[in-house]
């Protein structure tokens, strides 16, 4: 910071407990400008901007090649000190600058953070002065796509999966377990109910355990890379040898657990639910079932402001009236230009990356 300007930042409000935000949502916050003496200033705006981004590197043949792509899905600018109106004087102290913009009404995906990419939401504000290299302040917000149970049919449609295995080295016998969970999509920290008719007719005890875990791709270039983690463990109970039961368990997804990122060209997250049962010294039969996790919203803690046509296109007020060197309390919106949001196109699913790592 120069000498002049002491302190400049941006930050919102949070409207529900989990500090979320989603499509059509409004985000308000403010600008704050400490000054330590009078200063021109050409002007003072903040952007809501959404996009995805990608990158890694890799070496062939002792070349490095490095793999780039980005996904915009909307910059709004808001003018809080208009440009080319000539130099506005601001006198020492703290400024607070207000602002509302409403986030486009548009399928987007949520926030994100992987191995190689992000999905990031975020608050620039920009001051410019002359001859002076602009102060700049940025702020992150969480955003959360609204998709839920009832957002494709699919998302509701039960799972099955069978799986014979004929016992080999150490061990005599067979294996069979017929799974079933009853839907596809669940919500953060929600319990997934397991059925699993098991038959034990080997000559060793086995145990059933179960697996969740996360599936990361990126794309760049027609290239693309793949992150794989386990979220979560859980061991059943053991069955003898030759005995057959039907066990029941419930696996829950942690509620930290990022949601599934499907509507976006460059990254993907998927999650697995893996069945298996647990043979010493023996290959384990294994059954995998598709996941989607959704978001498990919290609710609003308060209400949405009222659609105003000044917000999210106007500045507010002028800096220069009484009352702006300190904090106001009800600013005067007034309209003015303002870049509009990029359009977002309709994203296809891409297509079981069964070929990574062994695991699909």
């Amino acid at each position: 910071m120069s000498n002049t300007v002491k302190s400049f930042s941006v930050g919102y409000n949070p409207i529900n407990k989990s500090n979320t935000f989603t499509s059509g949502d409004y985000l308000t916050g403010t600008i704050t400008l400490e000054l330590a003496k009078d200063c021109k200033i050409d002007s003072l705006c903040v952007k809501l901007k959404g996009k995805a981004e990608v990158k890694w590197t890799e070496t062939h043949n002792k070349t490095t090649v490095i793999y780039h792509a980005k996904e915009k899905y909307f910059s709004i600018k808001q003018f809080i000190i208009q440009e080319n109106q000539g130099n506005s004087n601001v006198g020492p102290g703290c400024h607070v600058y207000p602002f509302t913009f409403q986030i486009p009404a548009q399928d987007m995906p949520s926030s994100f953070n992987g191995a190689w990419g992000k999905i990031l939401y975020t608050l620039e504000a920009n001051l410019s002065r002359s001859m002076r290299i602009d102060s700049k302040a940025k702020a992150q917000f969480t955003f959360v796509s609204n998709t839920n149970l009832n957002s494709s049919p699919g998302l509701m449609t039960p799972q099955h999966g069978e799986k014979d295995q004929k016992m080999r080295l150490f061990a005599s016998g067979t294996l069979a377990m017929d799974v079933n969970i009853d839907r596809m999509g669940f919500y953060q920290g929600e319990g997934i109910k397991v059925v699993a008719a098991i038959q034990n007719r080997s000559s060793r005890e086995i145990k059933p355990k179960y697996c969740i875990y996360s599936k990361h791709s990126f794309f760049a270039r027609g290239k693309r890379r793949v992150s794989t983690k386990d979220i979560l463990k859980e061991v059943g109970e053991p069955i003898p040898p030759s005995a057959s039961q039907t066990v029941t368990k419930i696996i829950t997804i942690p509620p930290a657990t990022c949601v599934s990122i499907v509507n976006c060209n460059i990254i993907k997250a998927e999650y697995r639910l893996r069945v298996y049962l647990d043979v010493k010294y023996a290959s384990d039969p294994e059954i995998k079932f598709p996941i989607v996790v959704l978001p498990a919203f919290q609710g609003a803690d308060a209400e949405q402001p009222p659609a105003n046509p000044g917000f999210g296109f106007g500045a507010f007020g002028n800096p220069d009236q009484p009352g702006w060197t300190s904090f106001p309390q009800n600013p005067t919106a007034s309209t003015g230009p303002s870049a509009p949001p990029l359009p977002y196109g309709t994203y296809g699913m891409y297509p079981p990356l069964s070929d990574f790592g062994g695991k699909s």
